[in-house]
């Protein structure tokens, strides 16, 4: 057996689903697998919010992750052994209990792989200490540039698509339909720093002006001194670049001072999870969209969506898809490289292209080599209170984008990947 974690000892036969003082959390848990004798499971620590403004989030993500464990297991495991997720809550944004249950994780639950974080601040925090020992770490939701860019590192890999991406995929069509004045609303972390710095990079190339941009506390539940200085600066665009619970707020709050009848409203991305907790009215807006599940005629999507559904209730998410995307990955890893050894993880997904029924999109996903950002498709468009799919058809896409055609290059996103001997 090739392992990072050998001389286990013992192992829990049973789901290991320790986030505490979480009410109702164990309806979340996968059914429990029943392991042959002597058979020790593959173990996939996940460090993720189910607790605060990014709870939705996170459950949906672990949604993913759960269907991911189950067709894998479904099919042989990892390497012939049971794969098995050890849940902890990171919290939605402190840093210092995203790391406590990092260390947790790989020290006390010897798990083979470390994954995480929705918040981004929380995903290079568990970067640096994944780094430090060893392990290789899947980051499923934090978009930050520095993840894969400034700060990246042989053993991690980006699922979701970097602030950069996000923003290049959108602003210069904002700025070709809506005019040059643009006003931001960013929260005040490594998500919303690196969303403003790609949108003034864009402005400053397209002849656009920055207004102003208030910087607001994650959390933050009243807009309504922020929207008013965003309404006396008069710009043609007001960016909202909140996520989770706050992107709920502040477009709810938006639209009762009715600024979305005077100005344009535009942002970077949007969660379905946002979409569906606003009534119809406060559908509104311009985004990015980091996978949609009403894709007509791309194969393996409607079985994805028709799981998720059954399990749920719900149709899946971008979150669902990262989840869900993070686990197979971290199992291709493995199941390439015919080890658990760390390195070769890494080495085996360094730009490995997912197969179809993992990247469920209509152009290739790949691992950037020396990069380890997941380069596939993003879908630009427009909120919309129901669309022609139902109920959960929020969300009007404009654009199918190629991300390659609007990725930086590696030396311009500062990723300098040094490789173990």
């Amino acid at each position: 057996m090739d392992n990072n974690h050998s001389n286990r000892g013992t192992i829990d036969r049973r789901t290991m689903l320790k986030a505490t003082g979480v009410a109702g959390l164990a309806a979340l848990a996968a059914p429990p697998i029943i392991h042959a004798q002597g058979e020790q499971p593959v173990k996939l620590g996940v460090d993720n919010p189910l607790t605060g403004t990014y709870a939705i989030t996170g459950r949906n993500e672990l949604h993913g992750m759960e269907l991911a464990v189950q067709e894998i297991n479904a099919k042989g495991g990892i390497l012939g052994r049971p794969a098995e997720l050890v849940v902890e809550d990171s919290t939605s944004g402190d840093a210092g209990v995203a790391v406590q249950k990092a260390r947790k994780l790989i020290d006390k639950d010897k798990v083979d792989f470390l994954v995480g974080n929705v918040n981004s601040g929380l995903t290079m925090a568990m970067s640096a200490v994944a780094y430090e020992k060893g392990v290789f770490m899947m980051d499923p939701g934090g978009h930050a540039d520095p993840i894969t860019g400034s700060e990246c590192h042989w053993n991690v890999y980006q699922v979701d698509p970097s602030t950069t991406l996000l923003v290049n995929a959108i602003a210069p069509s904002l700025v070709k339909r809506f005019g040059k004045k643009f006003y931001f609303l960013v929260p005040d972390y490594a998500f919303g720093h690196g969303l403003l710095s790609a949108y003034k990079k864009n402005l400053e190339k397209l002849g656009a002006t920055n207004l102003g941009a208030d910087l607001i506390p994650l959390g933050t539940t009243e807009y309504s001194s922020y929207l008013i200085k965003a309404q006396a600066a008069n710009p043609d665009v007001i960016v909202i670049l909140q996520n989770g619970e706050d992107q709920t707020n502040v477009l709810k709050q938006t639209v009762q001072f009715g600024l979305h009848e005077r100005f344009q409203i535009a942002g970077a991305n949007i969660e379905l999870e946002t979409l569906e907790a606003l009534p119809p009215a406060s559908r509104i807006g311009n985004w990015v969209i980091e996978w949609y599940w009403n894709q007509p005629g791309v194969p393996h999507v409607k079985e994805f969506t028709d799981a998720i559904i059954k399990k749920t209730g719900r149709v899946p998410t971008a979150r669902t898809w990262f989840g869900h995307t993070a686990i197979h990955a971290c199992a291709l890893a493995a199941n390439t490289a015919k080890s658990l050894n760390a390195v070769k993880m890494a080495r085996a997904l360094n730009g490995l292209t997912l197969p179809p029924e993992v990247a469920l999109q209509p152009h290739p996903a790949t691992f950037r080599a020396d990069q380890h950002l997941l380069i596939g498709t993003l879908w630009a468009g427009h909120a919309q209170a129901q669309g022609d799919a139902g109920k959960d058809d929020l969300f009007k896409v404009d654009e199918v984008i190629e991300s390659k055609k609007i990725a930086p290059t590696i030396e311009e996103t500062g990723c300098k990947m040094t490789w173990p001997e």
